[in-house]
């Protein structure tokens, strides 16, 4: 599964949000993720992928940024 779809994946499970709906383009908050639905998105991430993020690290505030910074993370864990 690719960054995208999980997020697709969980806005879905959650809000109800069609998938073909969630695109990079899209803010985050416009879809409903709040503080609290960042930390359950990046906890999937970390469980699905092996990956950890860094403390401290800047909110994405799209989709884009948020596939962006995940795909950084799980590139960075293969190598």
């Amino acid at each position: 599964m690719t960054s995208i779809e999980t997020i697709r994946n969980f806005l879905h499970a959650r809000q109800g949000i069609e998938t073909e709906k969630i695109v990079p383009e899209s803010a985050l908050a416009d879809l409903g993720v709040d503080s609290l639905m960042m930390l359950e998105l990046i906890f999937e991430f970390e469980d699905q992928f092996g990956i950890t993020l860094p403390e401290g690290m800047k909110s994405p505030k799209t989709v884009g940024e948020m596939v962006t910074l995940m795909d950084g993370l799980i590139a960075s864990r293969k190598s």
